[in-house]
């Protein structure tokens, strides 16, 4: 902890958990090649839109036999089209254990209203017990708890012989950590979030058996248009050639083989992770020696290599409450922002009060270095303006 201003700024102060940060060294050249006033029905649309896709699978060592699709609106788009498509076919089990997982429970109980639901929670920092997860039933869980930080630490605890179907919401996860195919049926992820493409497109990836399900079962509740998988009780499979629902962006899809372009330049998904393991260890070495601060995830082993979440535990500031504490967190990180030295580092809205640091490939572990160097000095000047006790 250090009165003193660094005088070194990261030279990118992006630790956004989404959008994240862009691939390093890109600029808006890298989008020159963008089908901008075409159709993305047109052979150059439809190419890069397939191109996307393909790279995808490339990138993230999708097995050939996954579909994958371009869909609307981001990884909420694609986590509500699987949930809307598949559920209700069987019992179902949620996992929730951070505010998006909380979200898809709101969805399944209170807006699809499935009755024979099973709820596994735990708090933020913990994982519930997936000893318990009941693999009869279709799972619903986040890879990565975003808001968090807490990761499930492998696909060991998914049954491969399962009834149930494993829908997995993975968007903060893919591209910079190890997902096990064979043990998901869905995955979903954004365009913005580990490799910093642009927003409002969302991956809804499939397996063999969910695709099953698709032509198998159809929901009993009415399917938006944006919603429809199938025709004529079978699958679009144009959607996973690249046929998108609705009209996508294609100066967004530029970007985003740009940076699936830059992936696969690096050395694809064993380099990604690798960057990104980087970025938290940073992190991490940071916090072993700052007694003010710890990991809002208890278990090492559980803690996230993307959305690093982070707890203040000076007593000074653990004895305030907890509005007061919140207060505290958002202008710590409000003094490193005003700085230009970190931008969007404060602790999501849901989520108890402190500190959320993206550290995804697409971040240099230099800047997080030097980002924590402002964490310091932030944390003793806002320490210093707290009133100071009789």
């Amino acid at each position: 902890m250090t009165n003193v201003m660094p005088s070194v700024r990261p030279r990118v102060p992006h630790f956004s958990s989404g959008p994240c940060a862009k691939r390093p060294g890109w600029n808006l050249q890298a989008l020159k090649d963008a089908a901008l006033g075409r159709s993305h029905r047109a052979k150059i649309g439809k190419a890069k839109l397939k191109r996307a896709i393909d790279l995808t699978r490339e990138i993230l060592e999708v097995p050939a036999d996954y579909r994958i699709g371009i869909v609307p609106a981001s990884d909420t788009g694609a986590v509500e089209m699987a949930l809307w498509s598949l559920l209700g076919a069987r019992p179902v089990t949620m996992l929730a254990w951070e505010s998006f997982g909380e979200g898809w429970v709101t969805d399944v109980q209170k807006e699809l209203k499935l009755k024979d639901v099973t709820l596994l929670k735990a708090p933020y920092g913990e994982l519930p017990d997936l000893r318990h997860v009941d693999w009869s039933t279709d799972v619903v869980f986040t890879w990565n708890g975003t808001t968090s930080g807490v990761r499930v630490p492998n696909g060991e605890w998914i049954a491969a012989e399962r009834l149930g179907l494993a829908i997995c919401d993975a968007t903060s996860a893919a591209f910079a950590q190890p997902l096990d195919w064979a043990k998901l049926d869905v995955a979903t992820f954004s365009w913005q979030k580990a490799l910093g493409g642009e927003a409002a497109h969302g991956m809804l990836i499939l397996s063999p058996r969910a695709a099953a399900r698709l032509e198998s079962y159809r929901p009993p509740w009415p399917l938006p248009k944006i919603f429809r998988l199938t025709k004529g009780g079978k699958i679009n499979e144009g959607i996973f050639e690249g046929e998108t629902i609705n009209t996508p962006s294609m100066l967004c899809v530029e970007d985003y083989l740009d940076a699936l372009e830059w992936a696969k330049s690096i050395g694809g998904l064993k380099a990604l992770i690798a960057r990104a393991d980087a970025n938290a260890k940073a992190a991490a070495a940071w916090v072993a020696r700052t007694p003010w601060v710890d990991f809002l995830a208890r278990d090492p082993a559980t803690r996230s290599n993307t959305s690093v979440c982070l707890k203040v535990v000076d007593p000074a500031v653990t004895a305030l409450s907890a509005d007061a504490q919140s207060a505290f967190a958002k202008a710590l990180a409000g003094a490193v922002e005003k700085e230009g030295a970190g931008y969007d580092i404060a602790h999501y809205r849901d989520a108890p009060p402190g500190l959320r640091i993206w550290c995804g490939a697409s971040v240099e572990a230099s800047d997080v270095e030097i980002l924590t160097q402002w964490l310091d000095w932030a944390f003793a000047k806002t320490k210093d303006a707290l009133p100071k006790a009789a």
